[in-house]
């Protein structure tokens, strides 16, 4: 649904036209939505707007083919992330195309600010934003998804994916600032470690 955009004119002199032009567009919409049913009020939570498939919802971390999730503890999500909201913790994988695998991978969402920067970092792919919008717990605990929870949420199919890398060409330049602030802040340059080839497709 496209918003309109209405210029104002600071320089109209106050009286009488205003107001009625105001009162006409309340009339307008009241008779279009009395007669015509064009009503901008929905029955929520029965029915939700459409929303756009850029929006920033709460988050999806994906899986591979074999259920185990993309991610591979790089940190990039983590270290770039303005409201500093997600918390890795990194595990030794046994395959060698693979090097780490996430142990702990947690999100707080009362902290998150749905800038979308740990999915322009990712350089797996691994992390997602969906289309839900629906932020609602009884504590803060409820408000930190864990990893486990993250990766079931893909499987909801009501609301969508939301943003994601493939939708924008801002991704190279949030990545590079992400590898400078790792190698600057904590001196690790992500990448397979000495011994491993990289594998080549």
């Amino acid at each position: 649904m496209a918003a309109t955009v209405v210029t104002v004119d600071r320089n109209v002199k106050a009286g009488v036209m205003p107001i009625l032009r105001g009162h006409w567009v309340t009339l307008t919409a009241f008779f279009k939505s009395l007669f015509l049913g064009r009503s901008s009020t929905i029955q929520y939570p029965e029915e939700n707007r459409p929303v756009s498939e850029r929006y920033r919802g709460i988050h999806i971390l994906t899986a591979r083919e074999d259920g185990s999730p993309k991610c591979v503890a790089c940190y990039m999500c983590a270290t770039v992330c303005p409201a500093e909201c997600i918390f890795i913790e990194a595990g030794e994988r046994p395959e060698k195309t693979i090097e780490k695998y996430p142990t702990r991978f947690e999100i707080d969402l009362l902290r998150c600010v749905y800038c979308g920067f740990c999915v322009d970092a990712c350089p797996e792919e691994a992390i997602i934003m969906s289309r839900e919008n629906n932020l609602v717990g009884t504590s803060r605990a409820d408000l930190v998804i864990d990893r486990d929870r993250l990766m079931a949420r893909g499987e909801l199919v009501e609301h969508g994916g939301g943003y994601r890398p493939d939708d924008h060409d801002v991704r190279r330049p949030v990545r590079i600032a992400a590898l400078e602030r790792l190698k600057q802040e904590h001196g690790i340059v992500p990448g397979m470690p000495e011994g491993r080839e990289t594998p080549r497709s």
